[in-house]
C-alpha cells in the first residue's frame, strides 16, 4: 500500500509536470474559451451552471481517456507477464530505447505528434455541442498535448508495468487528475485566467528539464537487464558516470552555459534558475562519493547494488562480494553446512554470508540449530535495494543476521537455466519451471500465496513459519522486532519439543 501511495504521488507529480510543458499550458486560456458564454448579453445564473457543469464533464473525460489506457495496460498484466515485463532483457531495453527517444524529443531534437488528421477530425467533432462535444474537447486536448504528455504518461505506463493490476489504473487516474484539474477549475472560473502567468520561453525550458531527467530513468531498464543477465556493462559506478555527467548537464543548461536546438541565448541567469542550478550541483556534489563506495542511502533503490561496484573504500561490504572458502560462508564452520551455490554470480549485502538455494539453507540451518531468514528478492526490485540500504545496514538488524539466522536470498527473476533433472512442472499454473528465479517465484506463491518483493519470512528447518511473514518497511525497529519473534518462537518450540520428549521418557520408565 505504501509502495502504491509512493508512485500515485509520482503519477500526480508528473501530471503537474505535463501541465508546464508547452504543449499544454497554452491549450488552458484556449480551452476554457469554448466553456464561456455564448451570448456575452446573457449573464444569468443558468449560463454560469451550465458553463460549470460542461467543466466538470470536461475534466472528468480527461480523466477517463488517460485510465482506459490505464486499464488496457493493467488487463495484459499478470504474475508471469509482470515479472517477465519487468525483468526480461528485451521489454527493458525496449523501454530504455523509448526513453531515450522521449529524452531527444524534450531536448529538441524532434517533435513526436500525431496525425493532423486524427487532431483535425477530433476537433471537428467537438463543435457538435452537448455531452459529446465536452467529450471530443477533451479527447482534442488529449491528442493536441500529445507531442509533450506523450513521454510523461510512456514513462508512467513503463513503470507500472511490472506491478500488481491496479497500478497503471492509478498511474493513470493520478496523472490525470493533476491535467485535468486545472482545466477543470478555470474552465468553471474563467476570471481566474487572469492571474496565469503568460506562456513563453520558460515552458521549453521546463520541456527541456523533463528531457534531462528522461535520459537519466532510462539508465534503469537497461540496469535491470544488466543485473539479470550479468552482464556487466553497467555497474555501480558506470552508472553513477552517466548520471554525473547528466546532471551536470542541466546544471549548466540552467546557468545559461549550454543552449539547445530552439532556445535563444540568455544573457541574464534570474534568481530561480540559480537556485536550481544550485540544487542540481549539489545533487551532482552527493553522487560523487558514490564512486568510492558511499551507500548513497537516498537512492539506493534506483542504483545497481554496490556489490557490481569494482572499486569501493566500503571494505566491510566488498568482504561479503568475494569468493570465499567453505568454512568463510558459514559462522559455525560446520562441515555439515554445503558450500553455497551460485556464490560466484550472486551475493550478499553487508559483507553477509548466505545461501541462494533453500534446501542448502535448511541444511545448514539443522546443522546449526538457528532458524531460517528467506529474503525473496529481485535484481530489478527497487524496494529491496532500498530495505538493503536503509534498514539491513542497521548495526543492529547486521548482528542478528549474522550470528542468529542461515540467511538465504531467493531471486526470483534469476534466469540461469537448471539441469533438466531439476525441472518441475508447477501445481499452480501447469508450466514447467526451468529456471532459478522461475523456481523461487513459483515457491513464493504457492507456499504463503504472496508474489511482490521485497517479502521476508522466518521458518524452521522442517519449513515450519515462525512468524507473520514481513514485507517492505523501512523502519529498522520494527524490522528488529520482527527478527526477535522468530528466534523466540523457535526457541519455544524447541523447550516445548523437549518438555514433550521428557514427558514421554517417564511414562516408558514408569511402564
Amino acid at each position: 500500500m505504501q509502495e502504491l501511495w509512493s508512485f500515485s504521488i509520482l503519477a500526480f507529480g508528473s501530471g503537474l509536470a505535463a501541465l508546464l510543458t508547452p504543449c499544454v499550458f497554452p491549450m488552458i486560456p484556449l480551452t476554457v474559451s469554448f466553456f464561456g458564454d455564448k451570448n456575452p448579453q446573457d449573464k444569468g445564473r443558468s449560463n454560469k451552471k451550465s458553463g460549470i457543469k460542461k467543466a466538470l464533464l470536461y475534466g472528468f473525460f480527461i480523466i477517463q481517456i488517460y485510465v482506459i489506457a490505464g486499464t488496457i495496460v493493467a488487463k495484459i498484466n499478470g504474475p508471469e507477464f509482470a515479472n517477465w515485463l519487468s525483468t526480461h532483457w528485451i521489454p527493458n531495453v525496449l523501454f530504455f530505447v523509448i526513453f531515450v527517444i522521449f529524452a531527444m524529443s524534450f531536448l529538441g531534437m524532434f517533435e513526436l505528434t500525431l496525425p493532423n488528421k486524427w487532431i483535425n477530425k477530433m476537433d471537428g467533432l467537438s463543435n457538435k455541442g452537448g455531452i459529446l462535444g465536452v467529450f471530443f474537447m477533451a479527447f482534442t486536448l488529449v491528442l493536441i498535448s500529445f507531442s509533450c504528455t506523450g513521454p510523461i504518461v510512456g514513462s508512467v505506463l513503463v513503470l507500472s508495468a511490472g506491478g500488481a493490476v491496479i497500478k497503471p489504473i492509478v498511474g493513470m487516474f493520478a496523472f490525470s487528475l493533476a491535467l485535468a484539474l486545472p482545466f477543470t477549475l478555470f474552465a468553471a472560473f474563467p476570471k481566474w485566467l487572469e492571474k496565469l502567468p503568460k506562456s513563453g520561453g520558460w515552458l521549453q525550458e521546463i520541456k527541456v528539464i523533463l528531457g534531462f531527467f528522461e535520459l537519466a530513468l532510462a539508465l534503469k531498464f537497461l540496469s535491470i537487464a544488466d543485473q539479470v543477465y550479468h552482464w556487466g556493462i553497467l555497474d555501480r559506478e558506470v552508472y553513477l558516470a552517466v548520471w554525473i555527467v547528466i546532471f551536470s548537464l542541466l546544471g549548466f543548461y540552467l546557468l545559461g552555459k549550454l543552449r539547445l536546438p530552439h532556445h535563444a541565448e540568455d544573457k541574464i541567469t534570474s534568481v530561480p534558475k540559480l537556485l536550481m542550478a544550485t540544487l542540481v550541483f549539489s545533487f551532482v556534489v552527493y553522487l560523487i562519493p558514490g564512486m568510492i563506495g558511499a551507500p548513497l542511502k537516498a537512492l539506493s533503490g534506483y542504483l545497481p547494488p554496490l556489490t557490481t561496484q569494482e572499486f569501493t573504500l566500503n571494505t566491510s561490504f566488498r568482504e561479503g562480494t568475494t569468493k570465499q572458502s567453505h568454512q568463510d560462508n558459514n559462522s559455525s564452520g560446520s562441515d555439515n553446512c554445503p558450500k553455497p551455490k551460485y556464490a560466484d554470480m550472486l551475493q550478499l549485502p553487508h559483507g553477509l554470508k548466505g545461501y541462494f538455494d533453500l534446501e542448502q539453507a535448511k541444511q545448514c540451518a539443522k546443522a546449526q540449530n538457528k532458524p531460517i531468514f528467506i529474503d525473496f528478492t529481485g535484481h530489478g526490485c527497487v524496494n529491496c535495494r532500498e530495505m538493503e540500504a536503509r534498514v539491513w545496514s542497521d548495526k543492529r538488524v547486521l548482528e542478528i543476521l549474522k550470528n542468529e539466522y542461515v540467511v538465504v536470498a531467493l531471486y526470483v527473476d534469476e534466469k540461469t537455466k537448471l539441469p533438466e533433472e531439476d525441472w518441475y512442472v508447477s501445481e499452480y499454473d501447469g508450466k514447467t519451471k526451468k529456471t532459478i528465479g522461475k523456481q523461487n517465484a513459483d515457491y513464493q506463491i504457492r507456499k504463503f500465496t504472496n508474489n511482490a518483493q521485497p517479502f521476508y519470512v522466518l521458518m524452521d528447518s522442517k519449513e515450519k513459519v515462525l512468524t507473520k511473514p514481513k514485507a517492505y518497511d523501512l523502519e529498522a525497529n520494527n524490522f528488529i522486532d520482527f527478527l526477535d519473534k522468530g528466534i523466540k518462537s523457535l526457541r519455544k518450540k524447541k523447550y516445548n519439543q523437549v518438555q514433550n520428549e521428557s514427558k514421554s521418557s517417564i511414562i516408558r520408565c514408569s511402564k
